[in-house]
């Protein structure tokens, strides 16, 4: 093998790398295969950086990976899902060429197999009601009951098959089945059904067919009509593997695909579930499915979620074959990593309290020069304008402040970020006690030089001039469960709802560049955390929206110091 191929890094690439050596494949042909039946969430988000990314690393020698529908079941599919899915793996950075495909699309060769099943007496149409088979699968210590139906003739299963695809049988009152063993140990062998009836509209074929192949018969016929080397599937599918290898040794199949699995994405303070997911959209428990809470890429995405944190992100917590949880803290972890190397630096105030530079004269305007990100000097400076008058943060004042209090207060001194230095002389109350106003002078020929020497100063704040500040909407966004496992529940996962997920604060002054900057555009508000102009709501230069990311603080990275 060549030098300039990956090195291995986790058991799915000792597996694919050990192929190649053997000759059991000549390059990796992997495949991402969701249902069309709600948006992708961040487990989704691991499957991607996994096949694509092997994908990616093979490329040189022919690896591909197919963006493939499963689309089987049109009663919860649509086409907006489609284009959703599409959207979001484009934005994570990957792209499955001219790989496109869509089960509905093999729907005749999937019909095809049915019926050499059939002729081979390997399948049975049943014509029993699905409570009736249920009742009679048995469980883990008895074995199942066969069906009255399950000696029919091969002629008479081949009839009965073709009344249902013609429709001629009401829904609900016939299947086909696999003949294999009602006594098996496992349970998805016990005569599965392979096809059932429904006259739903299919967003691709429309109304051509009525019945539809389940999950576990199309799935490794897929992967053998587009001649997948390697079908990697998470943990909950390792008891459906001697079914696909069933499916795949009794059908006529082009190719000979093989299943492994690695386990899937347990995250903390979240649902996975798409049906909980849709659940929290139809009850508008969120705003939608692209809402900054929700663990979906297209939330994460409006959240200010960077595609490279997802896949660093993705990276960092590996392959296994060990199911557990993943702490979100890690998540918010990658993202912030990628954030303060990334993010250009604004100043905000979201509490502001007005601050008088008396010293100043009434019209005076000085632009000062502020640097963009100081972890990145190649982007330079942009220059703020400052004013007599500013905003700054409530609580960076304090009348009383306590000790390892360094902002500002009575007779103590602090920086303006990029600004003078400004000693506080004067504070006025209302009735109730509340600042209305701090007066403050300033030092002249502080801006970019320290204070005299007979001056301390030991904390600089962000402002914004009250003359030239553009007002919006900021909101802070924290997380849609307040513990760590909901799914865990006894009174269900939406009883844990956390009702504080989303405070949004009027009236934020920013500093005048935020006001014509594009939906999506993210940076860094200046002590206060990582923020992204929102891609629905955000107007340049109407009405500024702006969505927090993550906080400053990395409790993460805190929690794992000296590991």
């Amino acid at each position: 093998m060549s030098s300039t191929l990956p090195e291995r890094r986790d058991f799915i690439r000792d597996m694919i790398a050990n192929d190649l050596a053997e000759g059991v494949c000549t390059a990796p042909i992997t495949r991402f295969p969701p249902e069309p039946n709600g948006y992708l969430h961040i487990g989704h988000a691991k499957s991607i950086c996994l096949n694509f990314g092997l994908g990616q690393e093979y490329a040189s020698i022919g690896g591909r990976c197919h963006l493939r529908f499963d689309d089987t079941n049109p009663s919860k599919e649509d086409q907006e899902y489609v284009n959703s899915i599409k959207e979001d793996i484009h934005w994570l950075g990957f792209d499955w060429g001219e790989h496109l495909y869509f089960a509905s699309n093999m729907f005749d060769f999937f019909l095809s197999c049915a019926i050499a099943l059939i002729e081979k007496g390997l399948a049975y149409v049943d014509e029993q009601s699905v409570e009736q088979i249920r009742a009679q699968r048995g469980n883990i210590n008895t074995p199942g009951q066969e069906s009255p139906f399950r000696q029919r003739s091969i002629e008479e299963n081949l009839s009965r098959f073709e009344a249902m695809r013609k429709g001629e049988i009401p829904e609900g009152q016939a299947v086909l089945r696999a003949k294999i063993d009602m006594a098996s140990s496992n349970m998805n062998m016990r005569d599965p059904i392979l096809y059932r009836i429904m006259f739903a509209e299919h967003h691709n074929t429309g109304n051509t067919w009525c019945i539809y192949p389940m999950y576990d018969f199309a799935h490794p016929l897929e992967d053998a009509y587009e001649h997948i080397t390697h079908s990697l599937c998470t943990l909950e599918f390792e008891n459906h593997r001697p079914l696909y290898d069933w499916v795949i040794d009794n059908c006529p199949v082009p190719s000979r695909p093989h299943q492994t699995e690695f386990a899937r994405l347990n995250l903390t303070y979240t649902v996975m579930s798409k049906r909980k997911l849709l659940q929290l959209v139809q009850e508008k428990r969120v705003n939608g499915w692209d809402d900054p809470r929700m663990p979906t890429v297209s939330g994460m995405r409006r959240r200010g979620y960077t595609p490279n944190a997802i896949r660093q992100f993705c990276q960092t917590i590996g392959i296994t074959k060990f199911n557990g949880f993943t702490d979100v803290a890690l998540l918010e972890h990658s993202v912030r990593e990628d954030l303060n190397l990334n993010a250009p630096r604004r100043m905000a105030v979201l509490d502001p309290v007005k601050l008088v530079i008396d010293t100043l004269p009434e019209n005076h305007l000085e632009w000062v020069e502020v640097t963009n990100n100081p972890e990145r000097p190649e982007d330079g400076t942009r220059q703020v304008p400052m004013t007599r008058e500013i905003w700054i943060e409530r609580n960076d004042f304090m009348i009383d402040p306590p000790k390892k209090y360094f902002r500002l207060a009575p007779g103590r001194t602090v920086r303006l970020r990029g600004s003078y230095c400004v000693t506080c002389k004067d504070v006025i109350t209302d009735e109730n006690g509340n600042v209305v106003q701090i007066i403050c002078e300033h030092i002249p020929g502080t801006i970019g030089a320290n204070p005299p020497a007979n001056i301390q100063c030991r904390a600089a704040i962000h402002w914004v001039s009250c003359q030239h500040a553009v007002s919006g909407e900021v909101r802070l966004y924290d997380r849609l469960f307040s513990v760590e496992n909901p799914d865990a529940e006894e009174n269900g996962f939406l009883s844990v709802l956390n009702p504080n997920s989303l405070n949004v604060i009027s009236n934020v002054y920013f500093e005048p560049s935020l006001a014509s900057v594009p939906p999506e555009f993210i940076c860094q508000f200046e002590r206060i955390g990582y923020f992204v102009a929102d891609r629905r709501d955000h107007v340049p230069g109407q009405h500024i929206v702006f969505n927090r990311s993550v906080a400053l603080k990395d409790s993460w990275a805190k929690k794992n110091k000296g590991k």
